[in-house]
């Protein structure tokens, strides 16, 4: 009877996943407020029904009580964020704050069913960083010399990633974290933030050169410090951001270029980049080595096929670090193919919604912060999913929301906080443009009058 139920379970858990994914499209056309306000509903109901099912398959083949209690647990933390939201932040993306619910909704999913303990902690870590991000909008919102903070990012940047370089202990191959945390993650942020404060003054060659300078500080010190999949990420970002401050070619040429340079460089270099590229291009050839972990990766996702074994089905526990970098492949074996396609449009949809909210937002300075950051989402987005599916080779960065790791959970909820602040100032400032077309058209009424 179990066997059946979890055989069922997993085209329905699919079949709402399918729809979910249409609303995630769907809903943002939308300008009808009832009607999207009905829409976002039937979001949080397909959430809840894709947890509930989820976790009463995984209750049914372990009959562990700490199942049903994580369970518990994790809906209250659902339930109570929306609720917060809605009652301090009612101009809010609602459809972001679903987006966020439901990539957390599959991380804990695959992260309780491959461990229990590594579910609690990153539940654990996820309420705490909500609870922090609780007050970003209204920091956003009240605090206006964020932009004059330029080389107080950079700074911080600098000193943290130079600390890091000297006092972390290397781990697989890389030196990533200090005192427990991945600080990284966190100057993802101030790195935007210095970009969007330097380039929303002027974008003349001089400005370019000082960012260029001080982006090459960040990069160069997370090559040195052999975090190249973060370094990337940074290096994208900052042609982004100079592309779309400019709208020259020449500087979007002259980055790619410089940056096959770094790529070619990295690879004679580093003797961790060679391997990696050694198991991209055939992983069967080196095995029993560093092709290893791919191939366990491609053999997972292969087993999936279209729908999937099924939750505690398969064996994705054999892919070494599947939990950090490998849960898309755990998602393709057991929840199947489809599936993972549906969570990459998620997770599309999530990036063209931070665009769609940056082109609204009339300030130079918060346009680009939302921009910046998400391209730093897409990306990593992209480098995790690429590297999962040998499409590019590994660079062992997290899927965010999804895989587990503390500091970038915490990271990329702030990022959504500030995305969630900028949305609202794009709503104030809609307010604010509506109130006064009111008072024009009131003052013409009454000259005419006079």
């Amino acid at each position: 009877m179990i066997n059946v139920i979890v055989e069922l379970s997993k085209y329905l858990i699919l079949t709402l996943m399918i729809i979910y994914t249409f609303h995630c499209f769907y809903t943002v056309g939308r300008q009808d407020e009832e009607e999207k306000k009905e829409l976002l509903f039937q979001q949080l109901t397909l959430i809840f029904t894709i947890d509930f099912t989820a976790f009463l398959v995984i209750y049914l083949k372990t009959w562990e009580f700490k199942v049903v209690l994580f369970y518990v647990e994790m809906m209250g933390f659902f339930a109570l964020l929306q609720i917060l939201y809605r009652i301090f932040y009612h101009k809010s993306s609602f459809l972001l704050l679903n987006n966020m619910c439901m990539l957390l909704s599959v991380g804990f999913i695959m992260l309780c069913r491959l461990d229990i303990a590594t579910a609690n902690k990153q539940l654990l870590i996820a309420a705490a960083a909500s609870g922090v991000a609780l007050i970003i909008p209204l920091i956003i919102r009240r605090l206006k010399f964020l932009r004059k903070l330029t080389w107080l990012y950079a700074g911080v940047g600098v000193v943290l990633l130079g600390a890091v370089l000297v006092l972390a202990s290397t781990s697989y191959g890389a030196k990533l974290t200090l005192l427990g945390i991945q600080p990284s993650e966190v100057i993802k942020i101030t790195f935007v933030f210095f970009m969007a404060s330097l380039f929303s003054k002027e974008a003349d060659f001089s400005t370019v050169v000082k960012g260029t300078v001080v982006a090459a500080l960040h990069v160069g010190t997370l090559v040195l410090s052999r975090d190249l999949g973060t370094a990337v990420i940074f290096f994208v970002t900052y042609l982004v951001m100079i592309f779309v401050s400019t709208r020259k070619k020449s500087y979007l040429a002259l980055g790619l270029a410089g940056g096959a340079c770094a790529s070619v460089a990295a690879y004679f270099l580093f003797g961790h980049v060679r391997q990696r590229v050694s198991a991209w291009k055939d992983p069967m050839a080196v095995y029993q080595n560093e092709g290893y972990q791919i191939a366990q990766s491609l053999f997972a996702i292969g087993t999936g096929g279209w729908f999937g074994m099924g939750l505690c089905q398969g064996s994705p526990q054999v892919i070494p670090i599947v939990k950090n970098d490998f849960i898309f492949s755990a998602i393709c074996e057991e929840l199947g193919g489809i599936f993972a396609i549906c969570l990459i449009l998620v997770c599309m949809s999530f990036f063209l919604l931070i665009v769609s909210i940056a082109l609204k937002i009339k300030n130079r300075f918060y346009k680009l912060i939302a921009l910046g950051l998400g391209t730093e989402y897409a990306f990593q987005v992209f480098l995790t999913i690429g590297g999962a599916t040998k499409f590019i080779p590994l660079t062992g960065v997290t899927l965010p929301l999804v895989s587990y790791g503390g500091s970038s959970v915490m990271s990329t909820i702030v990022m959504l906080a500030i995305i969630q602040g900028l949305y609202i100032l794009r709503e104030d400032e809609d307010e604010e443009f509506e109130r006064r077309r009111k008072e024009a058209i009131k003052r013409a009424r009454e000259g005419q009058r006079a």
